[in-house]
């Protein structure tokens, strides 16, 4: 597919749709998603896709380089829809996002179609309910929303076995030491193994990769 079609394809929808290349750059835009954003598309054409959606999820920011959308775009894995909170003319606004996988046919380029829908009331609504039940149950915060809302793209995280291993022991508290003597491995082994979840996670601390973890439902 040709990002001629792809923008064609992008202009017979009504929702805010646009179209990111496999380096995260924008290579269509739909009129509905200069809108929502307030970004036309001679704006956004050629700029990366993260600049312009500023998405975060309930965990943290995941519009950067190391997006784990493109992780899974990247290896052609489908992706269920997901709820981002993104930067829009109206303000910061919830949005339920679906991405479809598109390939070139000359080539290996893989594109990521992305279709965004406003779902603010819908998601305040979620986390009305999360804080009752929160607030009347001994429930966990990150249990409580795991059950009534999306799980975020971080599912989609390539981690190896170990580092899910490694993952798990940080979540229970264990430090780097006791993770090494644990597991049999040097503490640099360890640290090398974190360094690979924070990239693949997105994340920036251990504390961000483990909550992005459980709320993915990874651990």
């Amino acid at each position: 597919m040709r990002e001629e079609e792809l923008r064609k394809l992008t202009d017979g929808t009504s929702d805010a749709a646009f179209v990111v290349n496999s380096e995260g750059v924008v290579v269509a835009w739909n009129e509905a998603a200069g809108k929502l954003f307030g970004v036309t598309a001679e704006q956004a054409i050629g700029q990366p896709c993260r600049t312009i959606v500023q998405g975060i999820d309930e965990c943290s920011a995941v519009c950067s380089a190391n997006c784990t959308v493109r992780q899974a775009v990247s290896k052609r894995h489908p992706l269920e829809s997901f709820d981002l909170q993104v930067q829009t003319v109206a303000g910061e606004q919830w949005c339920n996002v679906s991405v479809v996988i598109a390939e070139s046919n000359n080539s290996t380029e893989v594109y990521a179609i992305h279709l965004v829908r406003p779902v603010d009331l819908r998601k305040r609504l979620e986390m009305v309910v999360r804080d009752f039940v929160v607030s009347n149950t001994s429930l966990p915060a990150d249990q409580a929303m795991a059950m009534i809302a999306s799980r975020p793209p971080a599912r989609e995280s390539d981690l190896s076995a170990r580092e899910i291993e490694v993952l798990c022991l940080l979540a229970k508290g264990s430090t780097t030491r006791s993770v090494a003597a644990r597991l049999h491995i040097s503490r640099t082994t360890v640290n090398n193994h974190v360094q690979h979840i924070l990239r693949k996670l997105d994340s920036h601390t251990r504390l961000e990769a483990i909550r992005r973890a459980e709320r993915a439902g990874l651990i």
